[in-house]
């Protein structure tokens, strides 16, 4: 596959299962893996309850977009970190599905912004309340305790992956397009 472009901060090299923290850090890799395969499934099912024919990247994309507003194709491809001819066929399946729109950026006509439609960001408000409604459930179930270590340790491995915070906070990176 071709050179893809990544967004964000320079990040640390990927160590192997538990290299350098012991016992204690493989513990904590198995957590977060299983977490994540937690997640996974509720994006997923709430993806499927409100759009079967989408498929999860899909999906990353309509967020992406979501949370950055409308954007150069290219800063897409970056904040997706894949090349910009695999973000353009995204692009065409999306705009195919009526979840967006794209248009020649008025400043430069060489470059093409893509933006969610009104469709495209009904769907996201959709998929994320029922995201947000399954995971509220689940952490209802534990004790108070629990969820004040939950919330530091998750706010902390955000950070730690320079990850946004919030559903709208801009990732580092690329600025987002702007237009008259």
């Amino acid at each position: 596959m071709g050179e893809q472009a990544h967004a964000g901060p320079p990040r640390p090299p990927v160590r192997a299962r538990g290299e350098g923290f012991g016992e204690a850090g493989r513990e904590v890799s198995d957590a977060v893996m299983a977490a994540s395969r937690l997640f996974v499934a509720i994006s997923a099912r709430a993806l499927a309850d409100a759009a079967p024919a989408l498929t999860l990247v899909q999906l990353r994309t309509l967020v992406v977009l979501d949370s950055r507003g409308p954007v150069k194709l290219a800063v897409l491809a970056a904040s997706l970190a894949v090349n910009p001819s695999t973000a353009m066929r995204m692009v065409d399946k999306l705009e195919a599905a009526g979840l967006v729109t794209r248009q020649a950026n008025p400043a430069n006509r060489r470059e093409v912004i893509v933006r969610l439609n009104e469709e495209g960001q009904r769907l996201v408000n959709q998929v994320l309340a029922r995201r947000h409604a399954e995971i509220t459930a689940i952490v209802s179930r534990l004790a108070d305790e629990q969820r004040v270590n939950l919330v530091e340790a998750l706010r902390a491995l955000v950070e730690a992956a320079g990850e946004p915070t919030a559903r709208h906070a801009m990732p580092s990176g690329p600025e987002p397009a702007t237009f008259p």
